[in-house]
């Protein structure tokens, strides 16, 4: 049974980085689609990345340009690096395992599994 760790969170100022990791175990994440979603308090939960097993990366436009997705299969790991953080995205940030090998989306009904979550807090 796959099992997915998030690491990373934290409080920092408007316009800091933060570098969040996803470590799986139970199983390789390397032939899935691996994705991040986010849920500030008191609303529904928000895509904010996927990335594909062949390496192609999707955002919304809220987050695009200021975060990346990235993998390390070889450490089965799952990494969202976010830079220029805004007071809006404080919240806990999820990875999740796609249902799908060969199709990602920004659901998260297609997603099988998922992290407990790490909080990120941004002031501004």
């Amino acid at each position: 049974q796959v099992q997915l760790v998030e690491s990373g969170g934290g409080s920092v100022q408007a316009g800091g980085s933060l570098r969040l990791s996803c470590a799986a175990s139970g199983s390789t994440i390397g032939t899935y689609c691996m994705g991040w979603f986010r849920q500030a308090a008191g609303k529904q939960r928000e895509w904010v990345s996927y990335i594909t097993s062949g390496g192609t990366t999707n955002y919304p436009d809220s987050v695009k340009g200021r975060f990346t997705i990235s993998r390390e299969n070889a450490k089965n790991t799952l990494y969202l690096q976010m830079n220029s953080l805004k007071p809006e995205d404080t919240g806990t940030y999820y990875c999740a395992i796609g249902e799908s090998r060969s199709f990602c989306s920004g659901r998260a009904a297609d997603y099988a599994v998922w992290g407990q979550g790490t909080q990120v807090a941004v002031s501004a």
